[in-house]
């Protein structure tokens, strides 16, 4: 969008006709209210962007059918040019085929699809009847009321030179005869009465009088999208005077801003469309009493209540006062709107803005979402970094770990996941008209997926639903579509509602992320594993909720299912997804596992106090879910998370490094930002489903042990040597092969507890020298280490059902450490 700059923002109401309440359509469903009709097709308006034309901002929707429209206002008009005070009579625009349509109604309330006489055409007429009140200095059809004015409009079709029947009319002939011959050709031309016969707009830019006007004007070239083949930069020209430039950008640095963030940030400030048409009288309320009819039939007939003239159109633009917005923003400096964009190489997660912005980085999310001066700081950061992606790619990422503005939300997931290339013509090339067997259980569907937000349940979001679905089962001919795939939609088209190529781009890039192979034609394999690592996860972070819910048989299988395959889309609304999300692209595939266990333990008390019949309950109507509590829980877990431990042998296979050399990433192991880890000898192999189900624990790689551990690991398995923070061990290793066996080589640090002893008759652990070790490790991760893979399991599920958190197996047992010269050997007593 252009700057604000000189303009304002203007709103103006009106009410759609209200639909009849006990009607259905012909699916059984209620009819959809008009005003939602209108609130969908409306979004369109908002893509129309040039700098002669003012700029839609938005529509609101409130009671009654009310809708308000907000766009950018000019004071001045052409009314203003023609000095008169009157508003402007819209019926004398209309072009002769619109008049002779009429009112179109339908009297059975079914809704039908009828074409609309409006187009490109009546608009030319509509120029051609501006450009003669310009002529003429004065407007038509004012001695006329409306009836006659349309009569007279359509007799025109007998005439044979329509300018000089108006010129009569109106009693300006020898005005008209004055002007010249090519502003007369180009009146003829507009105002032709048969559509055929008139021209397009296209064919009267050729006319003489525009070729003679537009020298005097800068010809607009639309700026290049985001995601274009196209060079954004192309354009791009720097004024000679560079002082001008300087002299041009005065103190007033919110006009410089975009209209959209200005009305974006009105509403933060407290701007109230309602309220400001309020005190304007545009709005008038009635006490409800003052409605009743005064006489009233037995069949419904009522009397004496005139129509409510607050529902009758007033076009009249009240304009939207920025003093307010202007007041709260009158201490941020002028460097706020121009932030430097710097390099930073830290691996910490910060803010390039000031000091007291960073401190309300600690705030709520509600709150800083709600804070006008954080959101304009953050606003035009986003706007700098996203205008500059992908070379900033990197700075993004750092950003959107501190929060990401609403205003923004959109095109930095795209960043996030990784969008690039020519988006629009991949998604154009796509058939989405062609009729396929989904078609049936699309439209089946769409009509259920967050109905509740009226953009998506209008027929416009409807049938941008239908294209987008279809365009990405169409080209992924290896899957197919399953239920669940419309709610994964949901958030991408909303965020982009009038780009259908980028919700289709977020959506084809999500998917491979943290959905591989979930929508295969047999994926039960997939779904499986997925469930039985989860099962694990729980395990690993809350024995005891997991040692309850395995008693009472309540399995991930019964309830976490339209979790995962929607990725919480089906199970919360769309603004709990989009805070929800802002951190999900921000892990793995593996952070939807914590996502589920922090749901679980903001339930915890309510399902351990409950046997399976009351959980099943619980479930069916998922209680209130702290949706910021829940993010910052899942962090933690997926800090305390062990990147192996999560290995699936169906999820995405990791991106080759991008060196050679087979040292890993430097990234840091416990981090919100961690790509999965390229393979490699000392990486978790893949076991069968059937062997997984049997642990209740998960294995970790040899490779994530030694970074836990912190040792240098020499020759061919190398990894970059870490520097100890805290002299605390992160970890224990516990030994569990005969004490023989550990003598001769074992990781420095283990304890040994030899399996064959290590358990009592009860279930108990035996007391022994490195009891004690072990019980003051409980709660930091514990890794089991043999060489026999069903003892270690064991040893595992026991300190499991003893409620030891984090423990976990070493995958290939000691043998896998054995070729990395790691294994030590106490030296003999003497």
């Amino acid at each position: 969008m252009f700057p604000l700059k000189d303009a304002e923002m203007g709103a103006f109401t009106f009410f759609a006709s209200a639909l009849p309440h006990d009607v259905c359509g012909s699916n059984g469903l209620p009819l959809t209210p008009n005003s939602i009709k209108i609130l969908g097709r409306f979004q369109i308006l908002k893509t129309i962007i040039h700098p002669r034309l003012c700029q839609y901002v938005d529509i609101s929707r409130g009671k009654h059918e009310r809708l308000v429209v907000v766009a950018e206002h000019c004071e001045r008009s052409l009314e203003d040019l023609l000095r008169e005070r009157k508003p402007v009579r819209y019926p004398s625009y209309l072009a002769p085929e619109v008049i002779a349509q009429g009112i179109f109604k339908t009297t059975d309330h079914v809704p039908c699809e009828k074409p609309l006489p409006s187009g490109p055409k009546s608009d030319v007429w509509s120029l051609g009847i501006i450009l003669f009140e310009l002529c003429v200095g004065r407007k038509l059809f004012q001695s006329l009321d409306i009836s006659e004015r349309l009569k007279f409009l359509l007799t025109l079709d007998c005439v044979d030179d329509t300018i000089i029947v108006l010129a009569e009319e109106h009693g300006c002939l020898d005005i008209i005869k004055d002007l010249p011959e090519n502003v007369i050709n180009l009146l003829q031309k507009c105002l032709t009465f048969h559509p055929s016969k008139r021209p397009t707009a296209d064919e009267l830019m050729q006319d003489k009088v525009f070729s003679e006007v537009s020298p005097l004007y800068t010809p607009f070239t639309k700026p290049a999208s985001l995601f274009s083949s196209s060079l954004r930069c192309a354009d791009l020209t720097l004024p000679e005077d560079i002082s001008q430039l300087c002299k041009d950008i005065n103190s007033d640095y919110l006009a410089e801003r975009s209209i959209e963030e200005v009305y974006y940030l009105w509403c933060l400030a407290g701007g109230d469309l309602e309220k400001e048409l309020v005190n304007k009288e545009i709005i008038r309320s009635k006490p409800p009493i003052c409605t009743l009819p005064n006489f009233l039939f037995e069949d419904g007939e009522s009397f004496g209540q005139g129509r409510d003239r607050s529902s009758l159109l007033d076009d009249t633009t009240v304009t939207l006062s920025l003093c307010q917005l202007r007041n709260r923003l009158k201490d941020v400096g002028g460097e706020a709107f121009y932030p430097l964009l710097e390099d930073d190489q830290s691996n910490l997660p910060h803010s390039n803005s000031n000091n007291e912005l960073s401190a309300a980085a600690t705030l709520p999310l509600i709150i800083r979402e709600r804070d006008t001066e954080y959101q304009l700081n953050r606003i035009i950061l986003f706007d700098r970094l996203l205008k500059a992606y992908p070379y900033k790619k990197n700075q993004i990422w750092k950003e959107a770990r501190v929060d990401i503005p609403p205003l923004m939300r959109g095109l930095t997931w795209a960043a996030l996941l990784g969008v690039e290339g020519a988006i629009h013509a991949k998604y154009d090339a796509i058939d989405k008209d062609t009729p396929i067997p989904t078609d049936r259980q699309i439209e089946v569907d769409i009509p259920r997926c967050h109905q509740y937000d009226e953009l998506l349940s209008s027929p416009e979001g409807h049938a941008k639903f239908r294209r987008v679905l279809k365009a990405w089962v169409v080209s992924h001919p290896d899957l197919v579509y399953w239920q669940g795939l419309d709610s994964l939609c949901a958030p991408f088209l909303y965020l982009n509602f009038n780009n259908e190529a980028l919700a289709y781009a977020c959506m084809s890039a999500f998917i491979p992320k943290y959905l591989y192979n979930f929508f295969l034609k047999d994926n039960s394999h997939v779904i499986q594993e997925y469930l039985t690592v989860f099962s694990q996860m729980i395990a690993f972070h809350d024995p005891e909720l997991s040692n309850h819910l395995n008693e009472i048989g309540f399995i991930p299988d019964l309830y976490a299912i339209p979790w995962f395959l929607t990725m919480f889309t089906h199970v919360f609304p769309l603004h709990k997804i989009f805070h929800l999300w802002d951190t999900l692209l921000l892990g793995n595939s593996s952070f939807p596992f914590c996502i589920g266990v922090a749901i679980l333990q903001q339930l915890r008390d309510r399902l351990l106090a409950n046997g399976f019949n009351e959980c099943i309950l619980l479930f069916s109507d998922l209680p209130e879910i702290d949706i910021e509590r829940c993010v910052r829980e899942s962090i933690n877990l997926f800090c305390w998370t062990p990147k192996s431990a999560t290995y699936r042998q169906h999820a995405q296979p990791p991106k080759p490094a991008a060196d050679s050399s087979g040292v890993r990433s430097s990234t840091p192991f416990f981090s919100t930002e961690c790509p999965d880890p390229p393979k490699t000898d000392l990486s978790r192999e893949s076991i069968p489903l059937n062997d997984l189900k049997s642990e209740v624990s998960p294995r970790i790689s040899a490779e994530d042990l030694i970074d836990l551990c912190e040792l240098t690991v020499t020759g061919h398995f190398k990894t970059p040597t870490k520097k100890t923070k805290s002299s605390k061990p992160k970890l224990l290793v516990v030994d569990i092969r005969n004490s023989e066996d550990f003598i001769r080589g074992h990781i420095s640090g283990s304890i040994n507890i030899p399996f064959s002893a290590a358990f009592t008759a009860e279930g108990e652990l035996t007391q022994g020298p490195f009891t004690t070790v072990l019980q003051s490790f409980k709660g930091k991760v514990i890794v089991i280490v043999g060489h026999v893979a069903k003892h270690t399991a064991e040893f595992a599920a026991h300190l499991v059902k003893m409620k030891y958190p984090r423990i976990c197996i070493l995958d290939g047992g000691i043998n896998k450490i054995k070729p990395t010269g790691l294994l030590t050997v106490p030296s003999p007593q003497i």
